[in-house]
């Protein structure tokens, strides 16, 4: 089935404008198979004024109605519980009329349902994407790894996909784990495109010529633990000049303006909100290195990005970034929770002017293998071999991290 060229329909909850980094990689992996030839409809959420029906760079976009969504970077539960039975109404006035060769569900909740029901009512073979969120999260009391009929609905989803694809060893790791099954799952990395954003000054971004810079990038919620950061930058404010930049938007907004005041600094950061892609690669590009206390990522597109710029990423060891940040190469790997470590090696690398130019140009180099053309066509393999009914496991032997951790 080499030559094939494939009609995939795609359900997931979140499509762009729409939420955080699954929609983000959902979105470049669709367009990318589309610019390759292959036909893609995606059935997501409708928000506010968004068009119910566009074809934006290749791909069909169905936006359906939902309940209560009151943002666009959090789903409230009545949006995502309303987007199921939405979407496989639209899903079966589509597939009635037109034909697709396999339907790809990204999250198993809350689109799993739904692109189970539709794959199984359409007799179509079903590749369930999961992200790491839907599977496991930390700071979230509803997590569904600890919550009994969520843990249930994720679980008969894992069970009974055709084949599951977890984007890091640690989301599979997770799945097989919590949920109690034997089950094959493939892993397939996340991917982005090539930064093509022309290089501007500092002074035109209105940043600092005289201090060093941080960013950090993500929703504003509990499990990227932002409040940790700002511990730890306290720590080293009398050591450095800087300027931290918080790149994103979220629940958790007011609440890091109160800990910015009562850490005394209000100077030294600055909450950016939502910014356009270009802003974002801009700021990453005049960064001096990039930061995360994050309880847990399933992946961590951002690093990717981070690295795509030659920046240097220091971060916690607990998530899929695992597979691919290189402990002294990319930037460092702290042990999970240890503030004293983080803080010494933040240090460490703003007195080492050497070391940070020899992990920006390694991060340089080593980017290229995760460009969203190289993941795009993993995928199409992956769902071609679902075809043709061959196991094509993905080969992470290029993507695996050192396993010494900064103590």
């Amino acid at each position: 089935m080499d030559e094939k060229t494939l009609k995939i329909l795609v359900i997931n909850y979140e499509y762009p404008p729409i939420g955080g980094g699954g929609g983000v990689i959902c979105r470049d992996v669709a367009e990318e198979m589309a610019s390759m030839g292959h036909e893609v409809v995606v059935i997501t959420t409708h928000y506010h004024r968004l068009k119910r029906e566009e074809t934006l760079n290749g791909v069909k976009i169905i936006r359906v109605p939902v309940l209560l969504r009151k943002d666009l970077d959090v789903a409230t539960i009545i949006s995502m519980l309303s987007y199921v039975p939405s979407a496989i109404k639209t899903g079966i006035q589509l597939l009635n009329r037109k034909r697709f060769d396999v339907v790809n569900t990204h999250f198993a909740i809350p689109s799993g349902p739904a692109g189970q029901y539709l794959a199984k009512r359409f007799n179509l073979p079903n590749v369930l994407s999961i992200h790491g969120g839907d599977i496991f999260d930390p700071s979230k009391s509803l997590s569904p790894h600890n919550t009994s009929g969520l843990k249930q609905i994720v679980k008969k989803m894992l069970l009974n996909a055709d084949r599951v694809v977890a984007q890091s060893s640690d989301t599979k790791r997770n799945a097989l784990h919590y949920y109690d099954i034997r089950k094959e799952i493939d892993i397939i990395p996340l991917g982005i495109k090539p930064n093509r954003f022309a290089l501007k000054e500092r002074k035109n971004l209105d940043l600092p010529e005289d201090k060093v810079v941080f960013s950090t990038i993500g929703r504003l919620i509990k499990r990227k633990n932002l409040e940790e950061l700002l511990e730890i930058l306290s720590t080293i404010q009398s050591n450095f000049p800087f300027l931290m930049l918080i790149i994103g938007e979220g629940p958790e907004r007011e609440h890091l303006q109160t800990k910015i005041r009562s850490l005394g600094l209000i100077e030294k950061v600055r909450l950016l909100g939502r910014v356009s892609e270009e802003e974002k690669f801009q700021y990453l590009n005049l960064s001096d290195a990039y930061l995360s206390t994050a309880m847990h990522e399933g992946f961590g597109i951002v690093f990717l990005e981070a690295m795509e710029c030659g920046v240097p990423v220091i971060c916690y060891d607990r998530g899929g970034q695992v597979d691919f940040l290189q402990n002294g190469k990319t930037g460092f790997l702290i042990q999970s929770g240890d503030k004293e470590a983080f803080a010494s090696n933040l240090l460490r690398l703003l007195n080492n002017s050497q070391l940070r130019e020899e992990m920006s140009r390694y991060n340089r180099d080593y980017i290229s293998s995760f460009y969203i053309s190289n993941i795009a066509k993993k995928y199409v393999s992956y769902f071609k071999g679902v075809l043709d009914g061959d196991r094509k496991q993905s080969d992470l032997s290029a993507f695996k991290a050192e396993s010494t951790l900064i103590k």
